[in-house]
C-alpha cells in the first residue's frame, strides 16, 4: 500500500493530462475484436446451457457462473460505450452500448450519465451513495440512534452487501430514476424506453425457449452477474487506506490514485473482467477504453507506486470495513470504532 503524501503524489503526477492523452485514443480493430470475444463465448456457453438442462441442473449453475463472467467483460464495453471511449463513432458507441444493457439488466443512458456524475465526484462524502456502496463515518455512527445503528449493521453484513444488495440494485436502482440531479429530466424518459426494451428482449426470449427454460438459464447469470459486478465495485473504493473528503477538501487526482484500487489479479482474470482492475487508471481518465489499460500501466509504471494494489485474497478482509475514520482516514471495523470511540460499549 503507497506510503506517499498526498503533497509528493500530486507533485509526481501533475502532468496527468498530457501523459496520459495518448491511451484515450479509440482503436477499432481492437473494439471489435474485444465484441468478438465477449459476446462470442456468451452466446456459445447460453447454448451449451440450455443443452445441460438435459444433463443436470447444477451443470447449468456452473456455467451460469462462467457465463457471469463474459456478462461483466459485455457490461464493461457497454461501460466504454457510456464513457464515449470504446468508438470513435458515437452513433456506435450508443448501438453497442444499447444491445449491451439486454445482456446485462443495466440501462445504457441513464446508468452511463450517474456513473459519469460518481466520476466527478468519487470519493465526495456528501454523495458517497452515487457509484459507490453507502458508507457511514465513524463520528456519524456515533451519533446514530439505536435503531439506525441496527439498520447500518445489518445493510453491511456481507449476505446483504453482496447477495442481496445486488439484486436490489438491478431490480430497484436501475429500474426507476432514484438519482434524479439538476438537468437530468431526460433520464425518466431513457430509462423507461430502456426497460420497455429489456421487456421487450425478454419477452421474446421466453417466447422463443419457453418461459421457464429461458428464465432457468438467464437468471442465474444475472445473479452471478450481479454479485460480480456490485464487488468489483467495492474493493475499488472500499479499500483500507481509501480516499473520501468533504466537497472543499477534495481533489480529483487523489480521489483517482488513492481512491481507486488496483485489483492485482491472474492476467485470465483480467481478461474476463475487461481490466477494470486497473481502476485508478481509469479514474484518472475515464476516456481511456478498457483495452488500452493494461499498456497504460505497463508503459507507467511509476503509478502502481501511489496507488493501493490488492490481491483477490487480501481483498476478502474489505468485508469487515463498515466505517470510515476522518481522523485516521482509513476505513475500520465496527470492532476499531468501539475501541476507539466508545470503549465501554459492546462490539
Amino acid at each position: 500500500m503507497s506510503t506517499y503524501t498526498d503533497q509528493q503524489i500530486q507533485q509526481a503526477l501533475a502532468d496527468w493530462p498530457v501523459r496520459f492523452k495518448k491511451y484515450a485514443q479509440s482503436d477499432s480493430s481492437r473494439a471489435i475484436l474485444q465484441i468478438i470475444t465477449s459476446f462470442g463465448p456468451f452466446i456459445a456457453i447460453w447454448a451449451l446451457m440450455y443443452q445441460s438442462l438435459e444433463w443436470s441442473y447444477g451443470i447449468t449453475w456452473a456455467l451460469a457462473l462462467l457465463n457471469a463472467f463474459f456478462t461483466v467483460r459485455i457490461f464493461i464495453i457497454q461501460h466504454d460505450c457510456g464513457h464515449r471511449s470504446f468508438f470513435k463513432d458515437q452513433r456506435w458507441n450508443r448501438i453497442v452500448g444499447w444491445i449491451g444493457s439486454i445482456f446485462t439488466f443495466i440501462p445504457f443512458q441513464y446508468w452511463a450519465q450517474v456513473h459519469d456524475f460518481h466520476h466527478g465526484h468519487s470519493g465526495q462524502l456528501e454523495v458517497r451513495d452515487i457509484g459507490d456502496i453507502q458508507t457511514m463515518t465513524a463520528k456519524e455512527y456515533a451519533e446514530a440512534t439505536p435503531k439506525e445503528r441496527l439498520a447500518y449493521r445489518i445493510f453491511r453484513m456481507p449476505l446483504i452487501t453482496f447477495v442481496v444488495g445486488p439484486m436490489v440494485y438491478l431490480l430497484r436502482n436501475n429500474r426507476f430514476t432514484l438519482v434524479k440531479l439538476q438537468g437530468w429530466q431526460n433520464n425518466r424518459k431513457w430509462l423507461a424506453l430502456n426497460n420497455l426494451f429489456l421487456f421487450a428482449a425478454y419477452g421474446l426470449g421466453m417466447w422463443a425457449f419457453g418461459w421457464k427454460t429461458f428464465l432457468m438459464i438467464q437468471l442465474p447469470i444475472v445473479f452471478f452477474f450481479a454479485i460480480i459486478a456490485v464487488w468489483f465495485f467495492f474493493v475499488q473504493h472500499q479499500h483500507e487506506l481509501a480516499y473520501k473528503h468533504w466537497k472543499d477538501n477534495w481533489d480529483y487526482l487523489l480521489s483517482a490514485i488513492r481512491g481507486s484500487s488496483f485489483y492485482k489479479l491472474p492476467g485470465w482474470l483480467h481478461f474476463l473482467t475487461g481490466n477494470i482492475g486497473y481502476h485508478h487508471i481509469h479514474h484518472l481518465n475515464s476516456r481511456i477504453p478498457s483495452y488500452n489499460l493494461v499498456r497504460c500501466a505497463k508503459e507507467n509504471p511509476d503509478l502502481q507506486q501511489y496507488v493501493t494494489s490488492v490481491t483477490f485474497f487480501e481483498s476478502l478482509q474489505f468485508m469487515f470495513h463498515k466505517l470510515w475514520d476522518e481522523q485516521t482516514e482509513r476505513m475500520i471495523t465496527f470492532k476499531e470504532f468501539y475501541q476507539r470511540y466508545e470503549p465501554t460499549a459492546k462490539a
